[in-house]
C-alpha cells in the first residue's frame, strides 16, 4: 500500500470519534462538521475494505474489524502525537545541537571571550562552532545558521546586519619611526609599505578605502604582502613591516598602549558590515534565534 495523505488524516478522525464516542462530538473536537467527519469516516472505510462502525441514531460502536485495526494504529497515532508536541516544543525551547559556521577573527575576538555566558544559559544546547573563512554552501554543509563579514553576495539565503565596524589604518611606531608617519591617505601610494588582506569572496585584496563626510576616497596601494588570516595582518604590522588596514575589533588594548597607531582619524566613516545568514525566515528553531538574539546584544548597530 503506498502512502495516502488521506489516510492518515483519516485515522486522525477515526482517533476522534473513538476518543469522543460520537461523530459531532468528534467533529467538534477536530474543528469540522459531522458531515465532513462522516465522509472522512467512509473514505478510511472504502480505502481499507472494512466497515470501521456500526452506527445507530443513538450510538457509534467499532466493528470487530475496526476494533482491531484501531488497537493496531492507536501507539502510532500515540508516537505521532508525542513527535508533534516534541517538535513545537523546539521551537519554544533552546536545547538541541547548533551549528554554526563563523567568522575566525569575530569568533576569536568578540565572542570566544563571552562565550560561556550564552552556553551557561542554555544548558540543553550543544553548540557545534566551525571557523571559516568562507560562506559555502549553508544547507548543504549541514549548517543552521552563519556569521560573516562582507557584503551579502546574491542567494536564497536570509541576510540580517548585525553590526558595522570601522576600519582603521594603522601602523606600529618601530614602522613610523622608519618610514614616517604619513600625513594624508594618499602618501601611502608612494613611499610605503602597505599590507593587503585577501577578500575570501572575490580572491582579490580588498581596496584601500577611506571615508568622512562629504569625501570618499580610494587609494591605489603598491603592497608586495598579501595575507588571508586577521592574526598575521595584526602581527607583520605590529612588528613594524608595513601599514595595515584592520578592523575595530580588539585594538582598543593596542592602541591605548600605543604598539599601534591610527594614522588618519580625521577619516572616521569607513565601515565593514557583519551579517547572520540562515536558510529561512519561517519559523526558524529557538536555538537560532537565541543565538542571533545573543549575537546582537554584542554587537548594537
Amino acid at each position: 500500500m503506498s502512502f495516502d495523505p488521506g489516510l492518515a488524516g483519516g485515522m486522525g478522525v477515526l482517533a476522534a470519534v473513538v476518543d469522543m464516542g460520537s461523530f459531532a462530538r468528534a467533529a467538534d473536537s477536530l474543528e469540522m462538521t459531522p458531515s465532513g467527519v462522516s465522509r472522512a469516516i467512509s473514505r478510511l472505510e472504502k480505502r481499507l475494505g472494512i466497515r470501521l462502525f456500526d452506527r445507530t441514531t443513538r450510538s457509534v460502536q467499532l466493528t470487530d474489524e475496526g476494533r482491531r485495526f484501531y488497537q493496531e494504529i492507536a501507539p502510532l497515532l500515540a508516537g505521532l502525537e508525542e513527535a508533534a508536541s516534541a517538535a513545537a516544543d523546539s521551537a519554544l525551547t533552546v536545547r538541541g545541537r547548533l551549528r554554526v559556521n563563523i567568522d575566525p577573527y569575530f569568533s576569536r575576538l568578540v565572542l570566544g571571550p563571552v562565550l560561556g555566558d550564552f552556553m551557561r544559559r542554555y544548558p540543553q544546547l550543544q553548540l557545534d562552532l566551525h571557523t571559516r573563512d568562507q560562506l559555502g554552501d549553508l544547507v548543504a554543509d549541514g549548517f543552521d545558521l552563519a556569521i560573516r563579514f562582507g557584503i551579502p553576495q546574491s542567494s536564497s539565503l536570509i541576510a540580517r546586519k548585525l553590526m558595522e565596524v570601522r576600519v582603521l589604518t594603522v601602523a606600529s611606531p618601530a614602522y613610523l619611526e622608519t618610514y614616517g608617519r604619513p600625513a594624508h591617505p594618499q602618501a601611502l601610494e608612494t613611499g610605503h609599505m602597505c599590507l593587503d588582506f585577501r577578500d575570501s569572496q572575490t580572491g582579490r585584496p580588498f581596496a584601500w578605502e577611506f571615508h568622512r563626510p562629504g569625501e570618499r576616497l580610494t587609494v591605489r596601494t603598491s603592497g608586495r604582502l598579501v595575507v588571508n588570516d586577521a592574526s598575521t595582518l595584526y602581527s607583520v604590522c605590529e612588528h613594524g613591516h608595513a601599514v595595515a588596514q584592520m578592523l575595530d575589533l580588539g585594538l582598543a588594548p593596542a592602541l591605548k598602549a600605543g604598539g599601534l597607531v591610527e594614522l588618519f582619524p580625521d577619516w572616521p566613516d569607513e565601515r565593514f558590515p557583519l551579517y547572520a545568514y540562515y536558510p529561512s525566515r519561517h519559523l526558524p528553531a529557538a536555538k537560532v534565534r537565541a543565538f542571533l538574539d545573543f549575537v546582537a546584544t554584542l554587537t548594537p548597530l
